[in-house]
């Protein structure tokens, strides 16, 4: 598993463990931390290896689950070259290393191939709406190259792939300065801080809790072979920015106020995932409403800021 020790990583190792899997956990912990893995450290059917997937790896695997990719504003473009560099170079690595050992692999995409879209909600048909120069463009165009090397190696050498697309998830282990708006209204509000609202508020996400996000994880590495995807994995909820503003609020209490700044530049105005295929062809739903998993996440986040 590459990204094993980040938020979304180290949660589909505890469930991989569960199910007893023996798992390679890869990490170069630019975003990723030991923290996240360290109760698995004595599990021996489970190994770190501190590595970047821009270079080879090998290893013999029967499945691979490629998550590798700074995946907040804040951290992927801190060093954008180097971001898109993890995205392309990473799945050329992955898929090279799938082609020689036969490995099932799985490729942890992103919503943000349909960019600032156009079709709301978002079904997997639509191609997108990305600027391909734009602050963001490292991550937004790094994964659709991915998504294209993935597509082409299955179709040149008949490999094995699966590709699911993420929306905005959220939960325990977040990093908590990674810039993202669950993450971000959490901290702020537990700190005492007002609450930052870029824009109006008005632009809307879609929020799934973590353990829902894995379960469609697990349920994509099992479908049949030849059914590829890519399949949106998220929670069809659509919430404001003020919305979860005001939720985070009254969970936290105190006295935070909303403080208004600059939407940045091309910040999508609406993402929500129409979750149609994933249901017909994983069987998979989302079960945990927004107000339960902030619930956990804030709990989370106040052990871990002791607020």
């Amino acid at each position: 598993m590459t990204g094993g020790a980040g938020f979304l990583g180290s949660h589909l190792c505890d469930r991989l463990l569960k199910e007893g899997h023996d798992i390679i956990c890869l990490d170069n912990f630019f975003t990723g931390t030991r923290n996240n893995v360290l109760h698995l450290q004595q599990n021996p059917h489970f190994e770190l290896l501190r590595h970047d997937v821009t270079f080879p790896l090998y290893v013999e695997v029967d499945q691979i689950y490629n998550l590798a990719c700074p995946a907040s504003p804040v951290h992927y473009q801190h060093d954008p070259v180097q971001t898109t560099k993890t995205s392309v170079h990473g799945a050329i690595n992955m898929l090279g290393l799938a082609k020689r050992t036969g490995a099932r692999i799985l490729q942890a995409s992103t919503s943000e191939v349909y960019g600032d879209p156009e079709v709301h909600p978002q079904p997997e048909s639509y191609w997108g709406r990305v600027n391909p120069i734009g602050p963001r463009s490292c991550y937004d165009e790094g994964k659709r190259c991915a998504e294209t090397l993935f597509f082409d190696y299955q179709r040149q050498h008949n490999l094995d792939i699966k590709v699911v697309r993420i929306f905005n998830t959220y939960g325990p282990r977040m990093h908590p300065n990674d810039g993202r708006v669950v993450s971000n209204f959490i901290v702020q509000a537990l700190s005492g801080e007002d609450i930052t609202i870029y824009g109006d508020g008005q632009q809307t996400r879609s929020f799934c809790y973590v353990d829902d996000l894995i379960e469609g994880f697990i349920n994509m590495m099992s479908t049949e072979t030849g059914f590829f995807g890519p399949v949106n994995l998220g929670n069809p909820g659509e919430f404001t920015m003020l919305e979860l503003a005001e939720l985070v609020i009254k969970l936290v209490g105190g006295r935070s106020k909303l403080l208004y700044l600059p939407l940045p530049q091309d910040d999508p105005k609406q993402r929500q995932p129409d979750i149609t295929l994933a249901k017909s062809k994983l069987g998979w739903q989302p079960k945990v409403v927004l107000e339960d998993g902030l619930k956990e996440t804030i709990a989370y986040f106040r052990k871990l800021l002791n607020a």
